[in-house]
């Protein structure tokens, strides 16, 4: 009998925003869809398990526009028990991963996002260039 494998390719197609605040996360949360005019709202925390470290849990928001079907996820970088989600960019606190997104230039999205006060910065991330990438894989 024929062996056949299956290899399945991961898909890092989203854009990926790195986020500077000092505000906590349902503060962030209303301050971004104010600004982007979408309706982020809390879902159950993303659960990271590693060998290493352990479980580790990451506050979540997420938003999908019935319009055109882009999704908006928000997640912090720092868990529960101090780990990051992303190490490599320890100094970042959370992630806006947008997914499907074929209508909004991801440049208006930064530009709006810095305007607002509550950010201290942002910076796009191609997804591809971070060691932890799976780690945005939900």
């Amino acid at each position: 009998m024929a062996k056949h494998k299956l290899f399945a390719e991961d898909d890092y197609e989203f854009e990926l925003i790195g986020i500077c605040s000092n505000n906590s996360d349902y503060r962030l949360c209303w301050n971004i869809n104010q600004c982007l005019q979408i309706g982020l709202s809390k879902g159950d925390d993303y659960s990271l398990l590693s060998k290493k470290d352990g479980e580790s849990f990451h506050s979540f928001y997420q938003f999908t526009d019935a319009d055109d079907l882009t999704e908006y996820y928000l997640i912090k970088n720092v868990s529960n028990t101090y780990k990051h989600l992303i190490p490599e960019k320890d100094q970042v606190d959370y992630f806006l991963v947008i997914k499907n997104n074929t209508l909004h230039a991801v440049d208006d999205i930064l530009t709006a996002l810095r305007s607002n006060e509550s950010i201290l910065t942002a910076f796009i991330f191609d997804p591809d260039e971070l060691k932890s990438k799976p780690n945005l894989l939900f």
